[in-house]
């Protein structure tokens, strides 16, 4: 099984490529992330002709999550047990593969400008989310939580750390947030099976930031321990930022054993 990640940054402006990139991925489940789009505005029909279920939590404007699932989807929720949130950021549901699995999809809060009311709502959200997963673990179904952090692990995941540290995803407060998930038992896919210094899943469209690699490691895939026994690889789906129109953002990709 592929399990993917990957915020479109917008998905109706971006559709063709979404399109071009879900088709190339190989992947049996993608989490989505900033959809920018409401539920009921989501392309279901361009994505259901290409064998896709769909979950989505969408919101106006900016925001958004979905699960894409080339098996069928059960047991979606739009919230976690531990967070109220007007804000969509956060799907889960079951994908009833061979081997069902839980499929969590996050889209952590920027945080800028910090000092402030953002970044008192990014550690809240990653407070919630490390409750909520420890509810998870408890309940000993596997399950992989996919989506865009917004959190650079270490200074060897971005490409300039004196750039980053003082930024709301590179703070020492926040890295501890993600650190706290691992000490659950959680773990980092892409760090597990590749684990190189300077790979990257984001690139500014400013600066030629793509062009001088300039780019930070974002978005994440986190095991369970039962899913972390299956993980055979991860990779960055690299290619997807030199598209035509593309996302700031490019594709991690893992996979397990069936």
């Amino acid at each position: 099984m592929r399990i993917a990640t990957w915020n479109v940054n917008s998905v109706k402006a971006r559709l063709p490529t979404v399109l071009e990139v879900l088709a190339s991925l190989e992947a049996d489940v993608v989490c989505l992330q900033e959809l920018k789009c409401e539920t009921d505005a989501f392309p279901y029909l361009e994505l259901e002709e290409q064998g896709w279920t769909c979950a989505v939590h969408g919101q106006k404007t900016y925001n958004g999550v979905a699960i894409l699932s080339k098996f069928p989807l059960e047991g979606v929720s739009r919230e976690m047990s531990t967070l109220k949130d007007d804000q969509a950021r956060y799907i889960e549901a079951t994908v009833l593969s061979d081997r069902p699995v839980r499929v969590a999809g996050v889209y952590v809060p920027n945080g800028n400008p910090t000092p402030g009311e953002r970044y008192d709502y990014k550690l809240e959200w990653l407070d919630a989310l490390e409750r909520h997963a420890a509810a998870m673990l408890k309940d000993e179904t596997p399950f992989v939580i996919c989506g865009d952090y917004n959190v650079i692990p270490a200074p060897e995941d971005c490409w300039d750390d004196t750039v980053w540290n003082t930024d709301a995803l590179g703070l020492p407060e926040t890295r501890a947030g993600l650190r706290r998930l691992k000490h659950l038992g959680l773990v980092d896919a892409f760090a597990a099976c590749d684990g190189r210094a300077h790979q990257y899943t984001f690139w500014d469209y400013q600066g030629g930031a793509f062009q001088k690699d300039h780019g930070i490691r974002i978005d994440h895939v986190l095991t369970c321990p039962r899913m972390t026994d299956r993980l055979e690889a991860a990779e960055i789906y690299r290619k997807a930022r030199a598209l035509e129109k593309p996302s700031d953002h490019v594709p991690l990709i893992a996979t397990f054993a069936d």
